[in-house]
Parts: C-alpha cells; sequence; structure tokens
C-alpha cells in the first residue's frame, strides 16, 4: 500500500531515465560501438550506460583545441574503475593495477577518495582487454559508476584490530548485495553467452528494477573515533558502535552527499543524519530498503536534484524513517551515543593486533606515478612483489602497506628507505590533510585545475603556515574543479571550487571532523587573493585560538564566518 505521505516529483522524465529504459537492463548497443574502429569515442546514449560498468569516455582537454584545429575528433580515452570495497587489495592485484596501467593507461594509477583505483588513458580498442585482465586477478569494474550504490567505503584504521576487520567484512557484505544483477556486464567484456530469453527465465532487477536509481548512491561506514570515511557525505552511513569491546551494532545516518551546481540554491551539498541503531545482522536489510525508497522516490525528473540528499529533504526525515520501518517491519531502536575526533589518517608505522605492522604512506593527490625525482610507482610495485599482507588505499588518497609480518618488516622498511617513501612528516600537517580531484585535463566537467594546482597553491600556503608556528596544526584542505564534489570540498576547513581557468569559489568553516559543512568565504578568486585572505585569517588563528581549537571552529568563533547548520542554509 502506498504511502499517503511519499510521493515522487512531477515532471517528465529527464534523458537518462530513457535510456537506461530503452537499454534492455545496461546493454544498449555497447557490445557492437565497442567493435567500432572509425571513432574513439561512442555515442552519448551508450556512454551513459557504460557508466555502470565502471567507466567514462573522456578526452584529453591539454589537447583540445590543437585537435579541433587540425580537424581531428578530441584525444577520447576512458576512465576505467575498479569496484574493491574497503579499498582492500592484495598485492597481487596491486601488481596486476599497475601493469595495466602501462600496458593500456597512461602509466599512472589515481587512488580514489572512494578507496578505489581509476585509470586514465585507456583506447577504446584496449577497454575489453583491461576490463578482462582485471577480472582474472578477482578485481571487476562492476557499479563503480552509474545510477547505482558505489564502492562501499570502510574504515582503514591501521591498528587492524578486530572490529575494523568485522566492519570491513559487513561492508563486502553490502557491496555485494547491491550488485545489479544484469548480465550485461559479463556479456559485454567477459564473453558470457547470453541465456535464451524465456518467459519463465525473463531477466530482472528485483531491487533496481528496470531503471535503477535516479542519481548514484554512496555508501560509508565509520569506526569512532575516526571518520575517515566522511560517513556524513554518504547517502547511507553506518556508525559503528562498540561496548566492552564488541560490535553490538550500527547507527544509522541517510541523507548525505557534496556535489551541487555553482548558481543554484536549488542545489547544496548536505550531511547525513543519524535516524537510529540497528544490529550487524540487519545492515544488508536496511541498505536494500532504503535503496528502494529511493528507487521509489526519487527524482527522474530533474538529475541535479535527483541524489537521495534531496529525497530525504523534500519528503522529511521523520517521514523516510516511518517508510523504512515500514518496509522492513520492525523498528530501528534509538541510536547510540558515539564521538569521532578526526576524518584524516594515521601515517606512519603502526603496530596492529597479532603482532602485525602498518604503513601509511602519503600520495599527493592520490596519484601513482614516477617521477625523476620521485618513483612511487617502482618503489610500491617492489614493495608488493616481497609483501605478503594487504595493500589497502584510504579515503584520504593514502595507501597503506597493511599487515606487515615482524619477518617482513625489515625488508619493507628496506625499500621505503631506498625509494625515499614519505609518511609526510617531512611536509607540513596542512598538506597532509590535503585532498584533490583529478580535474583537468581528463575530467569533462573541471572548470579549474585541482589535483596539478593544489600542490603548488600548498607550497605557498607553507610559507604563510611557517611564519606563524602552525607547521604540525592539522588543518583540512580540499580543491575541486567543479563542484560536483568528488574531494568533499565541502567538508573541508579550507576549500575551493573551481569556478573558471585559475579562479575558485574559497570556503571555511568546516569540522575537523568532518561533522559541519563550510560556507562560501569569498567568490570567483585567484591565487593572489587567496594568499592574501589567508595572510591575514591564518595569522589570526595561530595568535587567537583557544586550546585545542581548529582552524574550521575557531574562523566561526572568531566571526570570520558563519556556521552553516544545514546544508538547506548552505548558502545562506
Amino acid at each position: 500500500m502506498a504511502n499517503e505521505k511519499l510521493k515522487a516529483p512531477d515532471g517528465p522524465p529527464s534523458d537518462v531515465e530513457r535510456i537506461k529504459q530503452e537499454s534492455n537492463l545496461l546493454r544498449g548497443t555497447l557490445k557492437e560501438v565497442m567493435l567500432d574502429r572509425i571513432s574513439a569515442g561512442i555515442p552519448d546514449d551508450d556512454n551513459r550506460l557504460m557508466k555502470h560498468h565502471g567507466s567514462y569516455l573522456q578526452d584529453d582537454r591539454d589537447l583540445r583545441n590543437e585537435r579541433q584545429k587540425q580537424k581531428l575528433e578530441p584525444a577520447y580515452q576512458f576512465m576505467l574503475r575498479v569496484r574493491m570495497a574497503g579499498g582492500v587489495s592484495t598485492p597481487e592485484q596491486w601488481l596486476v593495477m599497475d601493469e595495466l596501467a602501462d600496458k593500456y593507461g597512461n602509466g599512472t594509477l589515481k587512488l580514489t577518495t572512494r578507496q578505489t583505483f581509476q585509470m586514465h588513458g585507456i583506447l577504446k580498442w584496449n577497454m575489453k582487454k583491461t576490463i578482462q585482465e582485471i577480472h582474472a586477478s578477482m578485481l571487476d569494474t562492476i557499479a563503480a559508476c552509474g545510477d547505482v550504490n558505489r564502492n562501499v567505503m570502510s574504515v582503514s584504521n591501521p591498528d587492524q584490530s578486530q572490529i575494523h576487520t568485522e566492519v570491513y567484512e559487513w561492508g563486502k557484505k553490502i557491496s555485494d548485495d547491491l550488485l545489479p544483477r544484469t548480465r550485461a556486464y559479463h556479456e559485454i567484456w567477459l564473453d558470457e553467452e547470453k541465456v535464451a530469453s524465456t518467459p519463465e527465465a525473463e531477466e530482472v532487477e528485483p531491487m533496481y528494477g528496470p531503471l535503477y536509481l535516479p542519481r548514484k548512491f554512496k555508501i560509508g561506514i565509520a569506526v569512532p573515533p575516526s571518520n575517515d570515511v566522511d560517513v556524513y557525505s554518504q547517502d547511507l552511513g553506518y556508525i559503528a558502535i562498540i561496548e566492552d569491546g564488541k560490535l553490538i551494532g550500527f547507527n544509522v545516518a541517510i541523507g548525505g552527499g557534496m556535489g551541487m551546481s555553482h548558481g543554484d540554491k536549488e542545489t547544496y551539498p548536505q550531511l547525513a543524519k543519524v535516524i537510529g541503531f540497528v544490529k550487524p545482522d540487519q545492515i544488508v536489510d536496511v541498505a536494500e530498503k532504503i535503496i528502494t525508497i529511493q528507487r521509489d522516490y526519487g527524482n527522474r525528473s530533474e538529475r541535479k536534484n535527483a541524489r537521495f540528499k534531496y529525497t530525504v529533504d523534500r519528503l522529511g526525515l521523520e517521514n523516510v524513517k516511518e517508510e523504512l520501518e515500514n518496509r522492513l517491519g520492525w523498528s530501528l531502536e534509538e541510536a547510540k551515543p558515539f564521538q569521532f575526533d578526526s576524518n584524516g589518517d594515521r601515517y606512519g608505522w603502526v603496530k596492529g593486533v597479532r603482532g602485525k605492522w602498518h604503513y601509511t604512506m602519503f600520495v599527493e593527490g592520490g596519484r601513482i606515478v614516477d617521477t625523476d625525482e620521485y618513483k612511487l610507482k617502482t618503489a610500491v610495485r617492489e614493495i608488493a612483489k616481497v609483501h605478503t599482507g594487504d595493500i589497502r588505499l584510504t579515503a584520504n588518497q593514502n595507501l597503506i602497506i597493511a599487515n606487515v609480518s615482524t619477518q617482513n618488516k625489515k625488508q619493507i622498511m628496506a625499500l621505503i628507505d631506498q625509494y625515499g617513501l614519505t609518511d609526510g612528516k617531512n611536509h607540513s600537517a596542512l598538506r597532509r590533510s590535503s585532498i584533490a580531484c583529478v580535474s583537468l585535463p581528463t575530467c569533462g566537467l573541471a572548470m579549474a585545475e585541482a589535483e596539478r594546482y593544489l600542490p603548488v597553491l600548498i607550497d605557498k600556503i607553507d610559507a604563510i603556515i611557517d611564519e606563524n608556528g602552525l607547521r604540525d596544526e592539522e588543518i583540512t584542505i580540499r580543491m575541486t574543479g567543479c563542484p560536483n564534489g568528488c574531494a568533499r570540498h565541502a567538508l573541508g576547513e579550507i576549500g575551493f571550487i573551481g569556478k573558471a581557468p585559475g579562479k575558485y569559489n574559497m570556503y571555511l568553516g568546516a569540522a575537523f571532523d568532518g561533522s559541519r559543512l563550510s560556507k562560501m568565504y569569498r567568490e570567483n578568486i585567484g591565487e593572489e587573493e587567496i594568499l592574501r585572505e589567508l595572510g591575514v585569517i591564518l595569522p589570526r588563528y595561530a595568535n587567537e585560538r583557544q586550546e585545542g581549537e581548529h582552524f574550521g571552529d575557531f574562523v566561526i568563533r572568531a566571526g570570520i564566518i558563519n556556521a552553516t547548520t544545514d546544508g538547506t542554509n548552505f548558502h545562506a
């Protein structure tokens, strides 16, 4: 029986809904167009479907104008993203990704803010071979993009207690359960024979339905006191509750998301809100039912208002909770108390349970690449060849060589020293607390640089930091080339969103633990203005802060910026 309090928005379906409707459960004409050698690109309809298979068609924007002058089509290439719950990889899988980046990609790997790999620069005729080799390593790219649940994030705490292992296993269960059931991926990329269609064996998507979700859906699991997955930024967040050293369940938070559109106050970042507590064996059921609520009531007319956060805000938090409990057939318990103290990584060596060691290295911008000065890609490859534990990708774009035995530690340390790998402690705490999205030259949405520019900007901010004795003060700083939020800019104590080449909107005032959004401080400013503003604010912070006061809290207390108390007043 339909809930009269809940209603999907009126309006004609967006064009993407048409594409999904006509796609035959995400097949479209992908199998045929990928064989077409006339163009390195594919039609837009198929590109929309391609996302559900883990890939986007892009072009090298550094070459776009020159190729246009030469009357050539854009330098088309594909970005391919792996599904890897919790960011856990075996050394063998790392070596496969390392090799494929050289064989088919642009020679680099990007560690994403959702704890997985991205490869860039793959040509169309190499896509099938790349996906097949990834599959052979026991990884896949299914649902790494698209209008489905994306890569499930899980705490990457290097302590690796039994609790963290247990939480990771639940994350894997959610990831597997929420996969699309269509066999399109296996037919197109893995040469699985299409099953003959009969009325009795009609292929269905029991949870997603034929139209899948109105937009992407993101899930993350945090273990307090670390909020390293930015759990409030997720459509669905689970917060582990531990009592007497045991995992007793999870608080459930719904309705988070970082993306917005410039100049459109109907779009905004939002934080997930806690609605109750569930036991561990209930979280998969809760995830399924929340997915179906978004499926049924999300906005399929305006994609910019289609994320679950807008569904929750439009319908009302209590109404969504009531509908969730109706679908579950049972009620959530009252939320349990918890506390976060940070959302960053712990760098260097940490000893965990069972005598295992974990080394977290700083990877600026999450880019695994060799340069003349720093052979990072080679170094991690050599470590993977001898490592017997696992390799973990963090939500802050860093890398953990995890579960190193005492016997193997000396060999790993020797390689770290040989290649000069850094735990970031030679950098400012500001740089160690930085995140940047890919942006130019490959992202088609980018309006300004991010990954290539943020390190240069931090070089200049560090001069102010050092002059004011703030080198060891952790301040989260994040930059995105557009307002989509891939680097979770609205949770940076200092945040930048690209507005135009060399120009950014500057945001201040997010909470250090990820529990409060920032607010715009200056609009459409360049490097000179950024440094001038920080040249005033950072000295004030150094001189006027209270004991233990984080930068985001200080700028609000000092009246430099108003607090954003909810995403709905982000623009106020």
